[in-house]
């Protein structure tokens, strides 16, 4: 074993394995992959070997559409059979419900360049003969799906990265991993050690031990998932004979159940409800090629409608049934990327759908690792989407949850009550006794919309319960003031005397002066847009003390403080806290707003004094509290910053003040209403880092002649000199009746899709279906010609180049 390498992939699973091969093809030999066993030890085994190209994030969809097409290319490259079989598939629904869902992931297909087709349930009897017709309401035809050895595809990967140049060390248990002063790791086995400049944990079901070598407790939990192998069918060994071909796949959502051929009987596994954990607490190191005890009771509902749903399972005998454990995040998806705190300590582990995905999770962190950026948009994947509170605790009790509602619909409008409430903010009970509907953003309770009593949300794909109440909070802004909590937006403080400068570069914005702010987009080396800011500047002539104010995405925290850290100075010049708790947020929005804070406030607010992008320090009532005058609703608007031990004295001495001027409550879906009538786009929809600042249209806030040589910079001006790809877009949805768009739908023009919805909804004020998207620079500017594909229909969408309300800014810098 070498004793130093550039990298040590930790874990000899698909997932390992992968990393390994692309890191290699990408020319990166000084490489090693270490494996406590033999190959597959772990999960991959005994997995079922499906895969498949459909997620409910199309950007996990290309990776893994990506990572089916990559199979042939191992097996040339290496000489090992992979065992794929590309039989096609049909995703089956039972409801209407699932059927509408079903038809959105027909429409990604179409920008995705993922060949969907919808038909009937006859038909897809036709095409899957084991299925009863009379069982569904309709399915949808795949043909990209299939299966595969699982053993021949890793080994596949191993072998082929072993003739560019990789090495694979077997029976090399690792026992700790430490971080020496120069920034290696030294990466100790019960072989000796290699020092590594990076160290991948690949570990699967050992993944939470390797990551706390570090000091990591990564948010990961294993699942035991079994599925079962019929006996020999002569149904199947008819279809055989009769079309020379397989059985295709079938995904019963409904039933929660999958199935495969397998040699002459059938393969059926199960995501039950009745889900159990396996070694909750600690994974161990003797586990290896076993299988779990069968519990087919545990399954036994599922397997009910799955003889309905198929009845030729109800004449075979059942030959094998499969039990083992597989690694789960919270939300289902992988956990992939560098991770805070640990230059040089890469995560690629929680891929339970291994085969489907292991190729484009090894694809994205190479390119990462090599390049510095994956090289598409992996947010869905990024380990940075959970912080300190997705304890072990929570971890368990959302993947419990998340397990067993795999196959289940989730809808626009449902929020999962596992592991919550968990962080609450000080006015939560008081907003609660107001009857506040609960979501969770970046594991903190934010209110949705407040329903009156007995009123709740139904779950649906088209307008629902909340939508004339939503209306009602709506209408409160445009015509007085209304109150939202806005503590869910991520708070930075800036210090030190470097502290300016390094904004300067790391942000392409020209910096405010003091006491104003300014909207502060961030670039990354290529150009496109890692984040989106509201600048302040707090420091005082003689003092840095207060420094600078940064606010963004909640959700993108660890994401951005990972960031933030990776570019700091060396020198100790500047600081960055993300502020979290420590700092709470009320908003107050809407024609009364001034009127309402002069009531509260000794401070001067009036125009002149307090203008538009001012900031300032001020008291509410009693609470110091920090004041900006901004608003995401797009009407006159404050945001108030202040200590949580303060937060209800802010809250209870404005909604006093305001009961003269109708003051009510909004939640976070009458913004969204009131922020598409701005034409108003947010973080992770409409500014992601795969578009660029032109294309996003926030080329207004870069400042392109600044001195500083901001990151990014060449590239942005690459991207304004030639135009760019793409532009965004907001477009009247005009037939729209009773559902509007939520994200992800294709735009049509010319018969032809030509670009996909960001996001949108209803504008309630301006009584309009809205979307927001991205098109081709060619067609951006024209009047005429699109559609919205929306639940199986096309309909017209009225370009909308200025927003519906307030298009000169009047109200809003009044």
């Amino acid at each position: 074993m070498k004793s130093h390498a550039k990298v040590v992939v930790i874990g000899g699973g698909v997932v390992g394995c992968s990393v390994l091969f692309h890191l290699a093809r990408h020319g990166w030999t000084d490489i090693v992959l270490l494996e406590r066993d033999e190959l597959t030890s772990g999960s991959t085994w005994h997995a079922a070997g499906g895969m498949h190209t459909i997620n409910g994030d199309p950007n996990v969809a290309k990776l893994q559409k990506y990572t089916i097409s990559l199979y042939k290319e191992i097996e040339e490259l290496s000489g090992q059979a992979t065992g794929v079989h590309l039989t096609g598939g049909v995703l089956l629904a039972a409801t209407e419900a699932r059927l509408d869902w079903l038809r959105g992931v027909v429409a990604k297909g179409r920008y995705l360049g993922i060949e969907l087709e919808e038909i009937s349930p006859a038909e897809a009897a036709e095409l899957m003969p084991l299925l009863d017709p009379k069982q569904f309401v309709g399915a949808v035809r795949n043909k990209e799906d299939g299966h595969l050895d699982p053993s021949g595809v890793t080994h596949a990967y191993a072998k082929a990265a072993r003739k560019l140049g990789a090495e694979v060390e077997r029976f090399t248990k690792v026992e700790d991993i430490v971080r020496r002063a120069d920034g290696l790791w030294r990466v100790i086995t019960n072989k000796g050690e290699v020092v590594a400049e990076h160290v991948v944990n690949a570990g699967g079901l050992w993944a939470r031990e390797v990551g706390r070598m570090v000091g990591l407790e990564l948010p990961v939990l294993a699942m035991e998932h079994m599925y079962l192998i019929t006996e020999d069918m002569p149904e199947v060994a008819a279809w055989n004979q009769k079309t020379g071909t397989e059985i295709i796949h079938a995904v019963d959502f409904d039933g929660e159940l999958y199935l495969r051929q397998e040699r002459g009987g059938m393969l059926m596994g199960t995501y039950e409800k009745a889900n159990k954990p396996w070694s909750e607490f600690q994974t161990p190191w003797n586990f290896g090629h076993e299988l779990l005890e069968p519990d087919i009771d545990r399954i036994a509902p599922s397997l009910e409608v799955g003889f309905r749903h198929f009845p030729a399972f109800q004449n075979t005998g059942i030959k094998q049934i499969i039990n083992g454990p597989f690694t789960f995040a919270p939300d289902g998806n992988p956990l992939v990327g560098p991770v805070r705190g640990l230059p040089g300590f890469w995560v690629a582990c929680g891929v339970m759908a291994g085969f489907s995905q292991g190729g484009g999770v090894g694809l994205a962190l190479s390119n990462w690792m090599i390049e510095g950026d994956p090289g598409a948009d992996i947010w869905a994947m990024d380990v940075s989407r959970y912080g300190d509170w997705a304890t072990m605790a929570y971890t368990n009790a959302k993947v419990r949850e998340n397990y067993s509602r795999r196959f289940s619909i989730r809808f626009p409008n449902e929020e999962l009550p596992a592991g919550r409430p968990l962080k609450t903010t000080p006015v939560y009970d008081l907003l609660s006794d107001k009857g506040a509907q609960w979501g969770v953003a970046y594991g903190l309770e934010v209110p949705l919309w407040y329903a009156p009593e007995g009123v709740r949300d139904e779950f649906s794909w088209r307008r629902s319960s909340d939508f004339e109440h939503v209306a009602n909070e709506v209408k409160t802004v445009r015509e007085g003031v209304g109150l939202s909590e806005i503590s869910s937006f991520a708070k930075y403080k800036v210090t030190g005397e470097g502290a300016a400068a390094w904004l300067d570069r790391l942000l392409a914005c020209k910096l405010p002066r003091l006491g104003r702010m300014t909207l502060a987009p961030m670039l990354k080396e290529d150009g496109r847009l890692i984040g989106d800011f509201t600048l302040a500047n707090l420091s005082s002539p003689n003092s840095e003390r207060d420094g600078w104010f940064l606010a963004g995405s909640g959700v993108a925290e660890q994401y951005h403080m990972r960031w933030f850290e990776a570019h700091l100075p060396k020198d100790g010049s500047v600081s960055i806290e993300a502020l979290g708790a420590k700092l709470t947020g009320l908003s107050i929005a809407g024609p009364s707003a001034r009127n309402l804070l002069e009531k509260v406030t000794r401070s001067d607010v009036s125009n002149t004094a307090f203008p538009f992008m001012a900031i300032s320090k001020m008291d509410i009532g009693m609470a110091p509290c920090l004041v900006g005058r901004v608003s995401y609703t797009g009407d006159l608007g404050y945001e108030i910053w202040v200590a949580p031990e303060y937060q209800r004295a802010a809250y209870q001495a404005l909604m006093a003040a305001g009961e003269e001027f109708g003051i009510g409550l909004l939640g976070s879906r009458a913004l969204n209403a009131l922020r598409l009538e701005k034409n108003y786009g947010s973080w992770a929809r409409e500014y992601r880092p795969i578009y660029g600042p032109l294309e996003a249209g926030l080329d207004r806030f870069v400042a392109y002649a600044k001195e500083a040589d901001f990151i990014g910079k060449q590239a942005a001006l690459a991207e304004r000199k030639q135009g760019g790809r793409l532009r965004l877009r907001a477009f009247v949805v005009v037939d729209a009746v009773d559902a509007d768009v939520i994200g992800d739908e294709p735009i049509w023009h010319g018969g032809a899709v030509r670009g996909w919805v960001t996001s949108g909804g209803y504008a309630h004020h301006s009584k309009k279906s809205v979307a927001i998207g991205y098109v081709p620079k060619e067609i951006a500017d024209e009047a005429d010609g699109f559609e919205i594909e929306l639940l199986g229909k096309r309909h017209v969408a009225r370009m909308q180049p200025v927003p519906l309300f307030d298009a000169n800014f009047e109200r809003m810098r009044g």
